[in-house]
């Protein structure tokens, strides 16, 4: 014998049905239909936000941070609190061997304010004097050419590396500027690359306004000496930074004769504890979107079951005929689970769709197209069936307890019944 869920009468039967009260079965299904939109829309909603917020971290390392010398707050030794004092390139030396725990230790020199000129057109912007290894930690966007090398900083090569907005502004209309000179702060300099930020936040000023010259070049154009203007550091992807940033303070403070106890003589910036954060927050946003995309559907799985005690009511006396002319049990709960699961399906596959339209539009408007990085709104193929098949299943439960109650129908009762 034909099993229910196979007879195309069963099915045309269950349309039927479904169609016979337009309105209740439409609040029923609309219940669905927002159930899976909202928990579509809140789990892409909320990877898309966690997206454009990692954007503006984009190009830096992770597990990496800075230190800034800044003047004493605490007397010691002799000295005043209010002490300025410097760091040099002895003490990133020091740190290097003293921490083998970090991966890079990055010295970093800025000028700001800087005059740069190509014939009559000129902008301001600031000079920084990097190492080859300055990209380990801030990976900018390449866009012609090349970086700072290591045969730079040991030649003292009068060459340079310009920010896209300096790119524009000195080159008007033209191609490249590879190979062509510029003057910065009045001396000149050949032009090897052109970068810009990779992130939409910046560490010591935004590479599109800078010019970037070799470290020892740098120095000796401005008379630095040993003196180092910012140190930053990458650590090891095993190793947390917090717990060596103690560790670097001991041995700066030791070395320049400061209070171990100043917290404000050195200004420490700690992106690996920013990302941490993020993480974080991301999951219980994560949790908070989950938590109210299941309680949408619950509301609309309540729905069903409603729907399918209604439906049982009003065909009690049908179910108790179908009983007395030799319908197997099997037959009516079948018949039952099978007007759940089409209103669901029905219903959660228009869900999906409409949550992935406002979902690639919300991609579409945050991601324009000079966009450092994509925030990805929409949800995997397997996600959105995984929520599809939740509902389906919720959806037939629900049906389970109207359907054994219509199966335990006594026909003689049903038929009596009003």
């Amino acid at each position: 014998m034909k099993l229910a869920i196979f007879d195309s009468d069963n099915w045309k039967e269950i349309i039927s049905t479904l169609s016979r009260n337009k309105t209740r079965t439409f609040l029923t299904g609309f219940g669905i239909f927002w159930g899976v939109a909202m928990l579509a829309m809140l789990m892409g909603g909320a990877q898309g936000g966690e997206g454009l917020l990692k954007r503006n971290f984009a190009g830096f390392a992770t597990n990496s941070g800075g230190m800034i010398p800044n003047r004493t707050t605490m007397p010691y030794h002799g000295y005043q609190k209010g002490r300025g004092w410097n760091l040099d390139v002895t003490d990133v030396e020091i740190i290097r061997q003293a921490c083998p725990e970090l991966k890079e230790v990055i010295p970093t020199f800025s000028k700001w304010g800087v005059s740069f000129r190509k014939g009559k057109n000129t902008y301001s912007g600031q000079i920084i004097g990097a190492e080859p290894n300055y990209t380990t930690m801030l990976m900018p966007r390449l866009y012609s050419g090349r970086f700072i090398n290591e045969a730079d900083v040991v030649g003292e090569r009068r060459v340079a590396v310009i920010g896209k907005k300096v790119a524009a502004r000195l080159f008007p209309g033209e191609d490249s500027p590879l190979g062509k000179i510029i003057e910065a702060d009045g001396s000149a300099y050949s032009v090897v690359g052109v970068v810009g930020d990779a992130s939409e936040i910046h560490l010591n000023g935004s590479l599109d306004e800078s010019v970037v010259l070799p470290a020892s070049t740098f120095r000796r154009a401005n008379g630095y000496g040993n003196n180092v203007d910012f140190i930053m550091m990458v650590a090891h992807d095993d190793q947390r930074l917090a717990d060596i940033i103690p560790k670097m303070r001991r041995i700066l403070y030791r070395r320049h004769d400061i209070h171990p106890n100043d917290e404000g003589a050195m200004w420490v910036i700690n992106i690996a504890e920013n990302f941490e954060q993020l993480d974080v927050l991301f999951n219980g946003i994560d949790l908070l979107a989950l938590f109210i995309g299941l309680s949408t559907l619950l509301a609309g799985v309540i729905g069903i079951g409603n729907i399918m005690w209604v439906i049982v009511k009003e065909r009690t006396q049908e179910i108790g005929i179908r009983r007395a002319i030799g319908a197997k049990p099997r037959d009516i709960i079948v018949q039952v689970l099978c007007e759940g699961a089409v209103l669901t399906t029905v219903s959660g596959i228009a869900g999906l769709c409409f949550a992935t339209l406002v979902l690639g539009v919300m991609q579409y408007a945050t991601n324009p197209a000079d966009a450092l990085s994509v925030a990805q709104f929409q949800m995997s193929f397997s996600a959105a069936m995984g929520i599809l098949s939740l509902f389906v299943i919720l959806g037939i439960l629900a049906g389970l307890i109207p359907s054994i109650k219509a199966m335990r129908i006594k026909p003689v009762e049903a038929l009596n019944s009003k």
